[in-house]
C-alpha cells in the first residue's frame, strides 16, 4: 500500500470513529450507559468507549499514536461485534463494524511504533 492509500485509510477510520464518539456525547451518553448495563458491561465503560472513539479518532486524523489508537479500536470493535452484532449475521449485522475492524488492523500494521507523530502524508518504513 502506498503512503497516500495508508493516509486515506487512517483519516477515514479516524473520522468515522470520531463521529461515533461525538454522537454518544451529543445525543446524551445516558442511552449508551443503559445499553451497556443491559449487556452486563459496567456502565463506566460507556464513557471509556466514547472517549476512545472521540479522542482516538482525532488522534488518527492527525497521525498521533497511530498503532496504539488502532489497537484500542480493534478492541472496541471486536467487543462490539462479539457482544452485540454477531448474532445478527454478517449482512445487516456486523458488516460495518467488520470493515472498520479491518481498517484498524491496516492502520496498526502500517503505523510506526517508533514515531509519536505521523504527519500527512503517512510514511512507510522499510
Amino acid at each position: 500500500m502506498n503512503k497516500y492509500g495508508i493516509l486515506i485509510v487512517r483519516v477515514l477510520l479516524g473520522g468515522i470513529m470520531f463521529l461515533h464518539g461525538l454522537q454518544k456525547f451529543t445525543n446524551g451518553i445516558g442511552g449508551t450507559v443503559q445499553f451497556f448495563d443491559s449487556l452486563g458491561i459496567p456502565s463506566f465503560m460507556a464513557y471509556v468507549v466514547a472517549l476512545i472513539e472521540l479522542v482516538g479518532g482525532l488522534a488518527l486524523v492527525f497521525g498521533v499514536l497511530v498503532p496504539y489508537v488502532s489497537a484500542l479500536f480493534i478492541g472496541v470493535l471486536g467487543v462490539a461485534i462479539v457482544t452485540v452484532k454477531f448474532s445478527s449475521g454478517f449482512l445487516g449485522g456486523y458488516e460495518p463494524e467488520f470493515v472498520l475492524l479491518v481498517l484498524a488492523i491496516v492502520t496498526l500494521l502500517t503505523g510506526s511504533f517508533k514515531k509519536v507523530f505521523q504527519w500527512i502524508p503517512a510514511t512507510t518504513e522499510k
